[in-house]
């Protein structure tokens, strides 16, 4: 039985043809809030993070965001047209949910919690307003 290695360095460079440890990349991360590429898919990302205590309410007015928890917990605050005021989604591990673009969202753990991030390339973490300073550097891999 003979085996192929894999030269292209492009795709190997996107996460592609390869085991990805979710666990073991996470633990890479130092602080909260820095969301951290590991895969891309087409022209969207696979991110992990790291969350703890309350983000900044933002929105993003050209996508869709997915938060998918891996371990923890996370309340996700909605509001805009069609959401109730205080309405929110909470998450645990093995859960996920979708925020509609362009519906403004502030994501909360109480503890720390690990996420996997499903968005666009080029997606700032703060969407489309400054969000407290806490916008992140695009395309960071770990």
């Amino acid at each position: 039985m003979s085996t192929t290695t894999n030269t292209n360095t492009t795709t190997a460079t996107r996460g592609q043809g390869q085991s990805i440890d979710l666990a073991g990349k996470i633990c890479l991360i130092d602080g909260h809030w820095q969301p951290r590429v590991i895969a891309e898919m087409n022209d969207y990302q696979f991110k992990v993070v790291k969350v703890l205590g309350e983000f900044e309410w933002h929105r993003h007015a050209a996508t869709d965001e997915t938060f998918i928890v891996l371990e923890g917990a996370l309340r996700i605050a909605l509001r805009g047209p069609g959401y109730a005021q205080g309405h929110a989604i909470v998450l645990t591990a093995g859960q996920m949910a979708v925020v509609p673009r362009g519906v403004e969202h502030k994501p909360c753990a109480t503890v720390e919690t690990e996420l996997l991030l499903i968005e666009p390339r080029g997606v700032v973490n703060t969407g489309d307003g400054d969000a407290g300073g806490r916008a992140v550097q695009n395309d960071q891999w770990i």
